[in-house]
């Protein structure tokens, strides 16, 4: 991971809101095999846009298939029947097992020779029960590196006329689904039989229904065994709409029921035939205030406000799922969510990763081999959430910025995989603890400003120039050098830093007015041009912000401490003024002063702060100019006051 590849989540108060869900990536890609399958041509509507169905269209594309994108979400697929017309070709397929397993099927009963490869953990996730079963159908497959893996190399079938063959259904439905959508291309009945416990069975569904509406209708003994008759051929319905996605909505759904609500998703509901959307049925065992109609369902918390935590087999929703385990961070008692064997082989090693991020954020976590337990900390602590290239893992840990201090998410970037956009529209719906930000150059008065404000708010307060200065004084005190950046940056990370009304304390010990006084200022203004310092600092500088609010002043906290700030203030005063002012403050404490000094210091730190090549004083996009020359102390604290309110 790049140091700058992460995203930080504030920490959030409540969520309310509507989000319409893209589409389904199972259902989106599902339809679009079919349509190239199937005779006719096949005009589909919201489709996803993702990492895994551009693997789907590229792959389509380079076997000849023509696909034409007629407007953003909307593709017209020219089908070929089965016979695709380039015979020869090589597919790199991304992590996409959507794609991979039902293209391995249907190429291998098609007549040409190909190779199938993808990313490196693509090539962990087994496939073997599926090459088993299409090889006893005469398929003509070699493994290309490990046995039961890919990357694959397929060759024209020998077709055997075996009308019956199983394949297990322990390791993942996507097998079975591979085999039901190729069978077709046959010109003859065949039985598949399903060794083992089916897993995701919903999944099953989704194919069934996709095939029916292509016009083959699988006959079906429970979950045992399914039978595609002789002469079944997909012809195009003409046109097909993808539901929105069920899986992505148990994010927000989660999202309702912690963050209060009400949250609706709109796309996907009572009617669907995901099974996903029984992701609310969990929701409600944990307390949760449901609501649903034909497309569309709604979150919102428990009545007393607290989740409860539950035990529950989770085969029939493995995908949604997962925000389960995140959501258990917010529930009283011990969650255990069981059956979930099949998250050993998704895009990482669900179970392990799940366990491993869950316990970064104070949980205490048991895994098992296909099951995982939950106890929830008194508090969760921040952390940074490592994604494992699982896109899964990224939105369902947005949940935890709920917690005091907020969430980093490492590699956010992996959601593309099925929701480029997911972030964007989490913050749609969520409120972020709020921040006031007031920046502005030397002795302008932001500091007192800041602290009366966060007082009549009863918001927490972050004084971030007094970080640098207590830096100094601790850079001193342990004889670290002003111009030793690597241990500056060392004892930034480790120092201990309270605020307590206007008292400050640093490493358990009371702070005295030698903090004020310009040689500690001129310290810190040095201090605070070095990049790695104001890097180690601002972890510290987020951890201020805690409900109910914040008043943040410094030079850079609109900018690039608190962007997101729901107000941002310049404030400034003239040289004179602020030289005025700072000559009284040093009088008033006792302390010796000399006002031409002191604005012939001013200037000179203007001028070094604007021009510093990290974090210049400058007035942030956005921010409102509040000039207090003519203003008193308490008339700035107005006037901030009435520009919060009118936010």
């Amino acid at each position: 991971m790049t140091p700058e590849n992460f995203l930080d989540l504030p920490p959030l108060l409540g969520a309310r809101g509507t989000i319409r869900l893209p589409g389904s990536k199972s259902i989106s890609n599902r339809i679009l095999l079919l349509s190239a399958l199937a005779q006719g041509t096949t005009d589909i509507r919201d489709v996803l846009l993702s990492d895994d169905t551009e693997r789907m269209l590229d792959g389509l594309r380079k076997l000849g298939v023509v696909v034409d994108q007629l407007e953003s979400h909307v593709f017209r697929v020219q089908g070929c029947g089965g016979d695709f017309p380039v015979k020869d070709a090589e597919l790199f397929l991304g992590n996409a097992g959507t794609a991979f397993r039902p293209l391995t099927a249907a190429l291998a009963l098609s007549g040409g020779h190909y190779k199938l490869s993808g990313v490196a953990r693509m090539h962990e996730r087994p496939i073997g029960d599926l090459v088993d079963a299409l090889r006893a159908l005469g398929a003509n497959i070699d493994y290309l590196v490990n046995e039961s893996f890919p990357p694959l190399e397929v060759f024209p079938a020998t077709l055997s006329g075996v009308a019956r063959i199983s394949v297990s259904g322990e390791v993942s439905s996507q097998f079975l689904t591979a085999l039901l959508m190729a069978l077709p291309l046959l010109d003859r009945e065949v039985t598949v039989e399903v060794v083992g416990e089916l897993i995701s069975k919903p999944y099953i569904e989704i194919t069934l229904a996709m095939m029916a509406r292509f016009g083959v209708a699988v006959q079906r003994n429970g979950w045992r065994s399914f039978i595609v008759a002789a002469g079944s051929r997909y012809v195009s319905p003409g046109v097909m709409y993808v539901e929105g996605d069920a899986s992505s909505a148990s994010y927000f759904l989660a999202v309702g029921a912690v963050g209060g609500g009400p949250v609706r998703v709109e796309g996907v509901g009572s009617d669907s035939i995901q099974g996903d959307v029984r992701f609310v049925d969990a929701l409600a065992l944990m307390g949760a205030q449901i609501e649903q109609g034909p497309n569309w369902m709604e979150a919102r918390a428990p009545v007393d406000g607290k989740l409860k935590a539950i035990d529950l087999d989770c085969n029939h929703i493995p995908d949604a799922a997962m925000t389960l385990a995140v959501a258990a961070l917010f529930a009283e008692g011990t969650t255990t969510l069981r059956n979930i064997a099949s998250w050993r082989v998704k895009e990482t090693d669900r179970i392990a990763a799940m366990a491993t991020e869950l316990r970064k954020a104070g949980a205490t976590v048991e895994e098992g081999a296909d099951y995982i337990r939950i106890t929830p900390p008194a508090q969760i602590r921040h952390a940074a959430i490592d994604t494992y290239e699982d896109h899964r893992m990224a939105m369902c840990f947005s949940l935890a910025a709920f917690g005091a201090e907020g969430m980093r998410i490492n590699e956010p970037n992996c959601v593309a995989k099925t929701f480029p956009d997911y972030f964007a529209r989490f913050h749609e719906v969520v409120q972020a603890v709020p921040v006031i930000a007031i920046d502005g150059p030397s002795a302008s008065g932001k500091g007192t400003v800041a602290q009366r404000v966060a007082t009549k708010l009863g918001f927490h307060f972050l004084d971030s120039g007094a970080l640098y200065r207590l830096l100094a004084m601790a850079a001193q005190r342990d004889g670290v050098a002003l111009t030793d950046e690597t241990g500056l940056a060392a004892l930034a990370e480790r120092m201990e830093i309270r605020f307590e009304g206007e008292q400050i304390w640093l490493d358990g010990a009371l702070v005295g007015d030698e903090l004020r006084g310009e040689q500690c200022a001129a310290a810190a203004s040095n201090v605070a041009s070095l990049p790695r310092v104001r890097a180690a600092l601002l972890n510290k500088q987020h951890a201020f912000r805690r409900a109910p609010g914040l008043v943040a002043d410094g030079r850079d906290m609109a900018s690039v401490v608190f962007p997101d700030a729901v107000l941002k203030i310049f404030l400034t005063a003239s040289a004179e003024a602020r030289a005025d002012r700072r000559y009284k403050q040093l009088k008033e404490k006792g302390m010796d002063a000399n006002i031409a000094a002191l604005l012939l210091d001013i200037r000179v730190r203007d001028e070094r702060d604007t021009r510093r090549s990290v974090a210049p004083l400058q007035q942030a996009p956005g921010a409102n100019l509040l000039d207090t020359t003519a203003l008193s102390i308490e008339q700035a604290v107005q006037e901030v006051l009435i520009r919060y309110s009118a936010k």
